[in-house]
């Protein structure tokens, strides 16, 4: 029996070591999101889709997002942006490491994140942005760390096509997080109060192959929960790297499937729904032979957004298990167990 740590506490894990199991695609829920995406549709149809959300989200965890609204060409755009940006020699990725940075934004070299306390350090490399916030802005001046502007490499096309993308998955999450009130009892709306300013943060991310005997503390990237309230993933076609656990603590596959996203529960939305919904570990690993590139899109709420369990999600038998915690609180905690950079010496490096 393995234990794996995540933001709310340990997770046992039946099985160990790297392998997984391959699973049809009918045991990894498929969801049609048309409903969501439609404003004709009924109210029936709408709640349909949160019946399903729910469905997923108490029976396994994740889910596949499909009918979802985004434009394939954005996110072909991101993939082909991502690959011209981590082509770039190293000096000129490292001109905007995230150390310089006061507000998490930039380039991640290879084993400096490192998700899982127990591993050595993730094998992949990142550029990270969030939601574009003027430098003037009240908040950036209250000092509310993880709000402020991007920073770009001079890479033509680049910024145009990630700025486009988080666009996109920035609708699609409001979408999912109105089948997420459905399927928590909740109205429709309950959440569009809390996601104006959202703590909403965009990856592209690149993983060598691991050819060869694989170092189980050194993958591309370590078991782990995400912090947020979910994970939207876009994977590449035909490179499966991504492995969850299910509910039976098995690590399965769960590889791309065209014109889908993959859905994941964070940490957030668990504390919301008093484990109602649980986070879903999952890790990667890429042994396919070939670079794979990915594009997760983290979405939490407001920096201010008090994460206080849900009353639909408490009874007598399950009290909240929870304290109340801001949602920028809790995700720079996380940061600061994470980032090597945070761990030594300071938010931001001018040098």
């Amino acid at each position: 029996m393995a234990v794996v740590q995540t933001g709310n506490g340990p997770r046992e894990l039946v099985a160990t070591g790297l392998a997984a199991r391959s699973l049809a695609f009918t045991d990894i829920p498929v969801i049609d999101f048309q409903a969501l995406v439609d404003p004709a549709a009924s109210a029936a149809e709408r709640m349909a889709v949160g019946d399903a959300v729910r469905d997923a989200c108490t029976r396994v965890g994740f889910f596949y997002v499909r009918n979802h609204g985004v434009d394939p060409a954005a996110i072909e755009a991101t993939y082909v942006a991502a690959r011209d940006f981590f082509a770039l020699p190293m000096d000129r990725k490292m001109q905007i490491h995230i150390r310089k940075s006061t507000n998490h934004r930039g380039y991640v070299p290879l084993l400096e994140e490192n998700t899982d306390p127990t591993a050595r350090g993730d094998v992949h490399e990142a550029f990270d942005m969030a939601l574009e916030v003027p430098a003037d802005d009240p908040d950036v001046l209250a000092g509310k760390s993880m709000y402020g502007p991007n920073v770009w490499p001079e890479l033509d096309g680049f910024r145009p096509a990630m700025d486009a993308y988080y666009a996109q998955m920035y609708g699609l999450g409001r979408r999912i997080f109105r089948g997420f009130a459905l399927a928590l009892g909740l109205p429709e709306d309950h959440f569009e109060p809390l996601i104006g300013k959202p703590m909403a943060q965009l990856r592209v991310l690149h993983y060598p192959s691991q050819d060869g005997p694989v170092d189980e503390s050194q993958i591309g990237i370590g078991a782990h929960s995400d912090y947020e309230c979910f994970t939207i993933l876009n994977q590449q076609a035909g490179i499966s790297a991504l492995q969850v656990v299910n509910g039976a603590g098995e690590w399965i596959e769960a590889p791309p499937i065209p014109g889908t996203f993959i859905v994941n529960v964070g940490d957030q939305m668990a504390r919301w729904t008093n484990d109602v919904f649980a986070s879903t570990v999952h890790r990667a690993i890429n042994r396919s032979g070939r670079e794979r590139y990915s594009i997760p899109f983290f979405f939490g709420p407001d920096y201010d957004t008090p994460i206080e369990v849900l009353e639909t999600c408490v009874t007598p038998e399950r009290p909240a298990r929870y304290p109340t915690v801001t949602s920028g609180a809790y995700i720079l905690s996380r940061f600061d167990e994470t980032f090597s950079y945070r761990k030594a010496g300071g938010e931001a490096d001018a040098g």
